[in-house]
Formats: C-alpha cells, structure tokens, sequence
C-alpha cells in the first residue's frame, strides 16, 4: 500500500483540478448550445427557476463534507460564467459598489456579469424598461424597519416584472479614521440608521447622525473627513481604508433586507416553490377589502404579506400590495386573481418566482 504523502496527494488534486476544468469546459460548450436554442426561440438567457432547481439538486445530492454554503457559491460562480459565455448580461442595481444592494446582486449574480450603478431606486426600473440593462435589483423590505415604500411606488407607475427574489443577512459595522471618543459625525442611509437606533443612542447619544443615499457613499466621506465615521458594509469599510470601531452594532440578531430581481419579462414556474406578488386598487364601497380577501380564503391560498400605499392619485385612494404562496398560472391562483379583478378599479400581476431559501 502506497504511503500517504503530501506530494502524492497534491498530486491527485493536480489530477481532479484538471479533469473538474475540462468538465466545466463542456459545461460551458453545451451552455452555448442551449443559448444557441433560446435564440432561435427568443427566449430569455437567464431563467431563475432553472437556476433554483440547479441549486435544488446540487444542495439535496451534497452528502459532505463540502458545506452546503461553499457549494452554494461554486454553483453561483459557475452559473455566473454560464450566463457571461452566452451574452453580455447587465444588471442595475441601487447604490454604489459594495453597497448592501450590490452584495445582494453579486450574492445572485456571481462575479462573470456587469453590473451597473443608479444612484435612486427609480433609475433602476427605467434602466430595465428601457432594456439598456437586463436585469435590475431593488430593496423591497427589512426585517426591522419594514417595507421600501418607493419600490413598491415604482411598480405602479413602471411595467416590469419581479422575477427572482434575494435574501442578505445583514451586519453593520460603524468605521472611522479616528478613535470612538473623537467621532462628531456619523453618516449612513436612514434606514440604516432605523436598524442600529438603540446602539447609537446608547453608544453615540451626542454624535449628529447625517444622511446619505447609501452606505458605501458614507464610507468615502468618512474616509476624507476629519471626526467622521460611517455605518458601512465590511466591503466598503475596507474600500475607503477605514478602522472598525465596532462590529454587528444593528439592534436585532436576525437582521435581513429582502431585494427583488426585476425584468422585462415573467419567470417560468418553478418546482412547487414559487411566490405571486399582485397590486390593485379597491372600489370605494362598504367591505371592498373583505371581498377582496374572500376569494383567497375560498381557495385556501397562502397570503404572506399585505402592504397598502396612497395611489397619489386622490386622498384616500390606495393601491394594496400582496404576496401568496403559488404561481400565477396555477388553476386556484388564477381563479382568485379573475375573482378579485371583478372588485378591482386596477389590477396587476407582478410576477411569479422562485422562492428564495436564503
């Protein structure tokens, strides 16, 4: 029996390293042939339910001992490559780089595709009707400040469609060029702020808190001005340079922001695992929303959330937002969409997609 040694086994890897690249050069060849099809056929070269039952398959065949999180990001690496060997694909995103919305992109995304900065959430909606990017990627809600009601706005008023969702686990670290005790400023975006409330006024009581479009923004003031600090990503804070003060300083262990994948065109149904967004507004009548409700009671069809906003059309009018379990084209949820229009002045399919695991 041969000794084990680290040269020999350096060499098996040598061995697996090759054939794991001819592997995914075949990948990649077969890929093209794919896109090739899609071409012909005109359509869409990213496919979120594909890309879950990718995931699906991989994560439930995984038997250890790679973790189920390394898995995950070698197969978003090499979907990432896939998608780039077919066609440029551009994706807009809110924010500047390393913001929470680019992570969130990149955690979807991978490395192989461009993405493209807006400086406002509404620049990324016109950039995906318009078609100058493919894709876009938009806050819609945090686990503790809530829902982004201007997302939710700029579905009324934009026609694309949701066709995957993201969830990121967030931790904000509060960065400066100074020690703790120097800090007069502190920059970051408002929500953001919402999030570490009870730290800051336990640990920064007299400090002026300033806002900003995003927290990388704040990461570069805090890095050119003097008793400046900022609530940033770890990316970020090491972008511009910047010494950690404190780590994890948001109120609440579990905090996470849920972001939205937006596109020209509709997701295909997925394994059994799919979410239904809709928007309508309401006739003005005694029980309007009862009878809205009703219909989803009668086909036992999971609401997971409810949101409602002013239409900024008259006072009092309002445009309600919701999230069932199921995909449009399923018989019980098409039913109790056509219910639900006949008691509706408006009514607007979203997009069904993929349910994200995290």
């Amino acid at each position: 029996m041969q000794k084990k040694t680290i040269k020999l086994l350096r060499n098996k890897i040598n061995k697996l390293d090759l054939h794991i690249l001819h592997l995914l050069n075949e990948r990649i060849k077969i890929i093209k042939d794919v896109a090739c099809i899609k071409l012909k056929e005109n359509k869409n070269i990213y496919v979120p339910e594909r890309e879950s039952e990718i995931y699906k398959t991989m994560l439930t065949h995984n038997k250890g001992p790679m973790q189920q999180d390394s898995l995950k990001a070698i197969y978003r690496e090499i979907m990432s490559a896939s998608l780039a060997s077919q066609k440029i694909i551009k994706i807009a995103y809110f924010g500047q780089a390393y913001s929470f919305t680019h992570l969130a992109s990149m955690k979807k995304f991978g490395a192989s595709v461009k993405y493209i900065s807006c400086s406002n959430i509404t620049d990324v909606f016109k950039e995906v009707e318009t078609k100058r990017c493919d894709y876009g990627v938009v806050p819609i809600e945090n686990s503790t400040e809530g829902v982004i009601t201007h997302t939710l706005d700029m579905f009324v008023d934009y026609e694309v469609k949701i066709s995957s969702e993201i969830y990121l686990d967030i931790s904000h670290n509060l960065y400066a060029n100074c020690s703790s005790e120097k800090i007069r400023k502190i920059y970051s975006n408002p929500m953001v702020f919402g999030q570490c409330r009870l730290w800051l006024e336990a640990n920064m009581p007299n400090v002026e808190l300033r806002e900003v479009a995003s927290t990388t923004k704040a990461a570069e003031i805090a890095s050119r001005e003097k008793f400046s600090a900022a609530i940033a990503s770890e990316l970020a804070g090491k972008k511009y340079k910047l010494r950690k003060i404190s780590e994890a300083i948001q109120d609440t262990s579990f905090n996470m922001t849920r972001f939205l994948v937006i596109s020209k065109d509709y997701a295909g149904r997925s394994t059994k695992n799919d979410k239904t967004s809709i928007v309508f507004s309401i006739k003005d009548k005694v029980g309007a929303l009862h009878d809205i409700l009703v219909p989803f009671k009668k086909g036992k069809i999971n609401l997971t959330k409810i949101e409602s906003r002013p239409s900024r059309l008259k006072a009092w009018d309002y445009y309600f937002f919701v999230d069932m379990q199921g995909h449009y084209e399923d018989k019980k949820i098409k039913n109790a969409i056509a219910e639900v229009e006949k008691h509706c002045n408006f009514l607007k399919i979203l997009g069904s997609y993929p349910k994200d695991e995290y």
